[in-house]
């Protein structure tokens, strides 16, 4: 298959994929009695992370070699995840934020990566870390359940007289489009990331720079796909819930198992931790403002993270080739873009309490 077909064949598997995976998901909330939300933080958005599993387990298995791969691939992630996937969703359509997301789903998501930082502050995540890490993701997905199961029963009800709200199906049915959907979504990524490897190639674009773009956007795609197509259809719940659960998949699940299969650990890079890493949490922590202001990420919010992803992405492709301005870049986000956008969220944030506290 020639590297347009690839490319072309991808994406046409993503967007079907994606529209599978959000029908089959939202009609299998309903008939599971589980919110929408939940079903975005657990089944598609541990589907959607199967690419950033699949290539950091095999990358781990590979020795420390590959280990860079296993952990970027993660990282970088969950880093496009959240400016990219949202930023662009937002773009889209403002995407409503729930309260619960602000009050327990986030400062998990920003918990699990300070755990991360910590952990890999040696340069190396151990067997019995990726163990611990592993045990996470499987006790979150457990309180996330039984947190949806506890829904009152006037909830319930008022969600049932929705005339908009999707009716109950086949469970079965609901389970296999919403498989059928994951397949296809694995498939077009894998598609879609090796016409575009092919393409950066034959063009003479290195492999580190290949890997530090195309392989971690490559892997974010299936939640591009889904986030994006669940903005379109409306459901919102679904497109927030889709990433923020899948940063803590990628955390917990993605390097817990590859930790865990590696044969000595998995190596952490001196970049990784010094760079990577504080740039995952920044963004993590990143969401708390943006999400509490107006309890929406508007147009204007979604574009400010796009703007951010292409600075972290010039400065990886500057730093990669070891561009002076690498460091002009970074001082001008540090000491420039950094202080003001935290001063503005904060302003934000304050005038968001005082409103809270006006009307509570």
């Amino acid at each position: 298959m020639t590297t347009s077909l690839l490319l072309m064949a991808g994406l046409v598997l993503l967007i079907g994929g994606a529209e599978l995976l959000v029908k089959g998901a939202s009609r299998l909330a309903l008939s599971l009695g589980i919110t929408p939300l939940v079903v975005g933080l657990t089944v598609v958005a541990f589907g959607t992370s199967a690419p950033e599993l699949a290539v950091s387990v095999r990358a781990a298995l590979a020795g420390d070699g590959s280990a860079e791969i296993a952990v970027g691939n993660a990282v970088g992630s969950n880093i496009a995840n959240v400016l990219l996937i949202l930023g662009l969703s937002a773009l889209i359509a403002p995407l409503v934020v729930s309260r619960q997301v602000i009050r327990l789903e986030v400062p998990v998501m920003v918990a699990c990566s300070v755990a991360l930082l910590g952990l890999a502050y040696d340069g190396r995540l151990s067997r019995l870390e990726g163990t611990l890490l592993f045990a996470g993701i499987i006790a979150y997905t457990v309180f996330a359940v039984v947190q949806s199961r506890r829904e009152t029963a006037a909830d319930r009800k008022a969600r049932a007289e929705d005339p908009d709200a999707a009716k109950p199906s086949s469970l079965l049915a609901d389970v296999g489009m919403a498989i059928a959907g994951l397949v296809l979504l694995v498939l077009g990524a894998r598609w879609l990331v090796d016409g575009a490897v092919d393409l950066a190639t034959r063009l003479g674009v290195s492999e580190l720079v290949i890997g530090l773009t195309v392989v971690a956007f490559g892997t974010s795609l299936p939640e591009l796909a889904t986030s994006a197509l669940a903005a379109l259809r409306g459901e919102r719940d679904l497109a927030v819930g889709n990433v923020v659960g899948s940063n803590v998949f990628n955390i917990l699940s993605v390097l817990g198992m590859s930790a865990l299969v590696a044969p000595a650990g998995l190596a952490v890079s001196e970049q990784a931790r010094d760079f990577d890493l504080p740039v995952m949490l920044a963004v993590a922590a990143l969401c708390l403002p943006v999400f509490f202001t107006g309890f929406r990420i508007d147009r204007i919010e979604g574009a400010l993270f796009l703007l951010f992803y292409g600075l972290y992405l010039t400065f990886l492709v500057l730093y990669s080739a070891a561009d002076p301005s690498a460091d002009l870049l970074r001082a001008v986000v540090l000491y420039g873009v950094a202080p003001v956008t935290a001063a503005t969220l904060g302003i934000a944030v304050f005038n968001q309490w005082r409103a809270e506290r006006q009307t509570g």
